[in-house]
């Protein structure tokens, strides 16, 4: 009971409860590389809930992935821009460095070391629009690339901090958030991202940095970085109910 000087009083009856979590901003800015699935939205919640600023870049394989992939991706910003303030979404180009590895690579590291050229390239992206570290959907052990092995030979090519909000989580814990927030359907609707254009037969589950460097030493990495940056388009968008 709320009792006022005006003598007027309020009755509370019931409680509902909030997002909680901190003010959007005060926890500095990141990153999130968003696939259009259902982990990445939810590691960006998870992450923005903590009081960080997220914006995002999107890997696009045009004409392997459709437009309605990229309407997919920028759809699932408009929901996370509810609770982040806005986000301004980077869109890079990926088709010539994923034809690039899967024709000059071993397949086995074919993901790994597309893994690693996305990180490269949203570190340049996060760098140039003052992030202080990139955020990532991957869990321990839920696909070949995402084993203790697979990411630490994917993080080896950056300096900044990446934060894997899903770390531990179970992929049922993570489709129950996503529910929540109102990404899921969403992410499951059928269209190809990136990730699922070029795959490998049998992939490599304790690749090694050393083995990763011998392979990516054929492709002109300079060349091929810059010609994605100088592609990459770049949307706003604002929060709106």
């Amino acid at each position: 009971v709320d009792i006022r000087e005006d003598k007027t009083a309020y009755i509370f009856y019931d409680k509902i409860p909030g997002a909680g979590g901190l003010p959007v901003g005060c926890g500095g800015k990141a990153m999130l590389l968003l696939s259009g699935g259902i982990d990445s939205p939810v590691a960006g919640w998870m992450i923005a809930k903590r009081g960080v600023l997220i914006n995002a870049v999107h890997f696009y394989s045009y004409p392997y992935t459709s437009e309605r992939a990229k309407d997919k991706v920028i759809s699932l910003c408009k929901t996370l821009s509810l609770y982040t303030l806005g986000i301004k979404l980077h869109i890079v180009p990926f088709t010539e460095i994923q034809c690039e590895i899967n024709e000059k690579c071993p397949n086995e590291y074919l993901t790994i070391i597309m893994r690693r050229y996305m990180m490269r390239i949203a570190e340049k992206i996060a760098v140039k629009s003052g992030s202080l570290g990139l955020v990532t959907g991957e869990a321990i052990g839920q696909v070949a690339s995402q084993t203790m092995e697979s990411l630490a030979v994917t993080d080896s090519v950056v300096r900044m901090p990446v934060y894997r909000p899903l770390i531990g989580m179970d992929k049922s814990e993570v489709v129950s958030v996503s529910k929540r927030i109102e990404t899921y359907d969403t992410s499951i609707l059928p269209y190809e991202d990136c990730c699922t254009v070029f795959v490998a037969k049998h992939p490599a589950t304790k690749p090694t940095i050393e083995k990763a460097e011998s392979y990516e030493s054929v492709l002109d990495m300079e060349k091929l970085i810059k010609n994605a940056l100088d592609g990459t388009e770049t949307i706003y968008i604002a929060p709106s109910v």
